[in-house]
């Protein structure tokens, strides 16, 4: 057994910490690879929900503990219960509810990579709004490998990737290095891996100060219009930017920069 005490069984699944308007949620099942077991997804899920109505969280970081992001499912688990349908269903809804959730946060959520991120881990990096990877870090959906097709982790993929280069990687299960995650658009940003950790953080500081309800009421505007045809989306995404010249922030920030003063601080 790990004599890491962020690694024993007694310890908490997801650590949260804060650090000014940010928070971090940190996947603490290292020795697992930080597998989305049902109690994972569970204890990630109920720290999201407490973020919904957390006021004082301005951004959150999603990082893991151990050598890698996250794994995916945990097939140990899973294959406990391969004959349970309802049990497998189960998962999979809640799995699908978490990864919603993240982008209805009002909260910009920052994935942190570093390792694998691999099916379901790599549909979490793609859930997140932004991602910043290590040079290390490595990408795949290799369900194929072993006769289970990456169908729910390519729902969130797709939506990052171009449509062919997604089949890429599902037909053939073959990773890719964090360039290409930078170059096709699953990750923001590639870093050393001894400076993951800095450019992470400095990147959510600069996203905490800037005006929450604004943030928030862009970020729910983002991904409503997203899902909508193209007259849909002009019209959600006009009555957004309309509300937020009328807002105080708004309001304050046109008089600071008509007044040519730095824009107020939040």
């Amino acid at each position: 057994m790990s004599t890491n005490p962020l690694l024993t069984p007694e310890a908490p699944l997801v650590l949260s910490e804060r650090a000014g308007g940010a928070v971090r949620l940190t996947l603490n099942r290292g020795d697992r690879f930080n597998a989305l077991s049902s109690a994972m997804i569970d204890a990630l899920q109920r720290e999201v929900d407490a973020l919904a109505a957390d006021r004082e969280a301005r951004v959150v970081i999603l990082a893991a503990a151990g050598r890698g992001f996250c794994a995916g499912h945990d097939l140990k688990e899973m294959r406990a219960h391969a004959s349970d349908a309802a049990w497998q269903s189960r998962l999979f809804e809640d799995c699908n509810r978490l990864m919603v959730s993240l982008t209805r946060l009002p909260q910009p959520v920052i994935a942190r990579v570093h390792g694998i991120a691999t099916a379901a881990g790599c549909q979490l990096v793609s859930m997140c709004d932004l991602a910043v990877a290590s040079d290390a870090a490595t990408f795949a959906l290799p369900g194929v490998n072993i006769g289970v097709f990456c169908t729910t982790p390519a729902v969130g993929v797709a939506r990052n990737v171009a449509r062919k280069r997604v089949m890429e990687m599902l037909l053939t299960g073959d990773p890719i290095d964090a360039q290409r995650a930078l170059e096709w658009g699953l990750v923001n940003r590639v870093v050393p891996a001894d400076r993951l950790v800095e450019e992470t953080e400095s990147l959510a500081k600069k996203i905490a100060e800037k005006p929450p309800a604004t943030v928030a009421a862009g970020k729910r505007g983002f991904y409503q219009q997203m899902e909508a045809n193209l007259a849909q989306a002009y019209q959600l995404a006009s009555g957004v930017i309309s509300s937020s010249f009328a807002h105080a922030e708004g309001k304050a920030g046109m008089e600071a920069f008509i007044d040519k003063k730095p824009p107020p601080k939040h």
